[in-house]
């Protein structure tokens, strides 16, 4: 694992960080630099709330190498209370119990585990709403 790229991405993965336009209001996420042309002060930080609702799903049930012990897993489009869509995946749920448009929140979860050499990565995941 790269640790110099978990260390920049930890605003993003640990608090949910994306940026408000100064002008327009909109919201991004993950944060970017300024796109050429762009003013620098444009965008300005801003801690997402982590609520937002399912936009769509599906079952990963054949994982990518590395990935086979959390088989099969929930992952879904996320759409953010402030607007932008997120990919992530489900954690603390069962299958059955999932649908669009169900209300779900971020939760900080073990992402990668790289052995005992390596670092654990961890970050965001969506869980249902606790009430």
């Amino acid at each position: 694992m790269e640790i110099a790229r978990h260390w920049r991405q930890r605003g993003a993965r640990y608090r949910l960080e994306g940026q408000r336009s100064r002008s327009t209001g909109a919201v991004r996420f993950p944060a970017q630099p300024p796109a050429l042309g762009e003013e620098l002060n444009e965008w300005e930080l801003v801690t997402l709330s982590g609520r937002g609702e399912i936009y769509s799903f599906s079952v990963i049930r054949q994982a990518p190498d590395g990935y086979d012990a959390f088989t099969p897993y929930p992952v879904a489009l996320v759409r953010l209370a402030e607007g932008p869509l997120v990919s992530a995946q489900l954690t603390d749920c069962a299958e059955g119990d999932l649908a669009i448009g169900q209300s779900v929140e971020m939760a900080t979860r073990l992402l990668v585990d790289g052995g005992a050499d390596d670092v654990l990565v961890y970050g965001y995941k969506f869980r249902p709403t606790i009430q």
